[in-house]
């Protein structure tokens, strides 16, 4: 739900002095420790250490209770908890690398992980968890997940704590009303999004995402109806993105804009589009497991479902990869022992099963995915069969490009903006997309090479 900007070698001064100007607040408080070790070192494992929540505001209560937790099981640790906006997170990241200011344990999304990692400011994991409670503990897909994530071969920069998958939400109620069956095709979405649109008493079939996080999701969509399974060519030298099945599907996807979505939907993120769909007003939702519970909240579980991602024409469901969260461990900490204690605590057994069922997330811990709350909350139930059950193809994004984030979001996010009103087309949209996506790759294989 997460994806803030990424920067790179065209970062410009004005972007870097904007962004430092917005993470002074966080610097105060930041590398926390007992004040008798250097930066960098492991500290005396007591003290105070500082804990950046990459989605301060949405999970901000979870984490305060299993910090409270940790602080009675170690009485001589103290946390410092800064909650941190999803949208801003990288570039305060990016901003405490440059001027000085990171937290010993931050949460560290795959769709950011390389970024961070290649600008040397994350401590290698793996060693840790091997001499630790954790070991053996962790969904091996999701250990997969990072280490890819990372691109430093089969080393771990963050500690799994979650995955989620692409999961579309319908009124159960408002399909039933209008004989609609459920949308687990592409065909009965595209028609339920029609069938359920009013405009004229502000009704609308689908909300679509067209602010921040919409790259990702309009992927979602358009591999989902393509079908095409893979995202680089057979040489992993060219991507897929602008081949014409996909161009085509993207029209059709964005065709949904003021035709069966509010004309406001071209500049939702996440927290609107869930907004609005709890209102009532509306048929439809793609987003991934981490509203579910806001959903529960709003309209009850007898009112909606939330479903893994439609079909495809051949029966097959395809879809793109979602990035697994986690935990990192900041090289500049000066309290290294006191964090990765934190790290472990947060999950393990318990806390990673309670921070999840909050978020309706799939545990890394595998005694936490094992836990009964899983299968009664079926959105997480279904999303985990998907994910395991060999029904989708995966489409495994390029988290382990440096400018990966940069690319999906701040280059492009305008340009699909565009593409809904209809300023620039989607063949356009993806031309763009496509080039500059081959240039990233080819800067990663000639690294790789060299």
């Amino acid at each position: 739900m997460t994806d803030p900007q990424t920067p790179g070698r065209r970062r410009t001064t004005t972007t870097m002095a904007a962004a430092l100007a917005a993470v002074l607040a966080l610097t105060a408080t930041a590398c926390g420790d007992d004040g008798t070790a250097a930066a960098g070192e492991e500290g005396s494992g007591k003290g105070t250490i500082t804990f950046w929540d990459n989605n301060g505001g949405v999970r901000t209560a979870v984490w305060q209770e299993i910090i409270k937790d940790f602080e009675a099981e170690n009485p001589g640790i103290d946390v410092t908890y800064v909650p941190v906006p999803s949208e801003d997170v990288q570039s305060k990241y990016d901003t405490a690398i440059a001027g000085g200011g990171l937290p010993d344990v931050g949460g560290v999304g795959a769709a950011y992980l390389a970024n961070i990692v290649a600008q040397d400011a994350l401590e290698p994991v793996g060693d840790r968890i091997e001499g630790s409670a954790l070991k053996g503990r962790l969904v091996p897909t999701m250990v997969a997940s990072v280490k890819a994530a990372g691109g430093r071969g089969d080393e771990m920069y963050s500690v799994p704590t979650s995955a989620s998958n692409g999961t579309l939400y319908y009124r159960t109620d408002l399909f039933a009303a209008a004989g609609l069956d459920a949308p687990t095709t592409w065909a009965k979405f595209y028609t339920a999004a029609a069938k359920l649109t009013d405009a004229g008493r502000n009704r609308f079939g689908y909300t679509i995402r067209g602010g921040a996080g919409s790259i990702a999701q309009a992927l979602d969509a358009m591999y989902g109806q393509s079908g095409i399974t893979s995202f680089w060519n057979a040489d992993r030298t060219r991507t897929t993105v602008d081949d014409p099945k996909n161009v085509a599907a993207l029209e059709k996807y964005a065709g949904l804009f003021k035709t069966a979505t509010p004309e406001a939907d071209v500049n939702n993120d996440f927290k609107k589009m869930v907004a609005q769909f709890d209102t009532g007003t509306i048929g439809m939702l793609s987003h991934n497991l981490g509203s579910y519970t806001d959903h529960v909240k709003a309209l009850g579980k007898d009112k909606f479902r939330g479903i893994p991602n439609p079909v495809g024409d051949n029966g097959t469901r395809v879809q793109v990869s979602n990035p697994v969260d986690g935990l990192g461990l900041f090289k500049s900490s000066k309290n290294k022992a006191a964090a990765w204690k934190f790290i472990e605590f947060a999950v393990s057994h318990e806390s990673n099963s309670k921070w999840n069922e909050s978020a309706g997330a799939i545990p890394a811990n595998t005694q936490a995915a094992a836990d009964p709350w899983v299968n009664e909350a079926e959105a997480t139930k279904l999303g985990a069969q998907a994910l395991t059950d060999g029904s989708t193809r995966i489409v495994e994004l390029p988290y382990y490009l440096p400018d990966w984030n940069k690319i999906s979001k701040a280059d492009n996010e305008p340009n699909f903006q565009k593409v809904l009103l209809g300023v620039m087309t989607a063949k356009e949209f993806l031309t763009t997309l496509a080039e500059q996506l081959n240039e990233a790759q080819a800067e990663w294989n000639e690294r790789n090479k060299a």
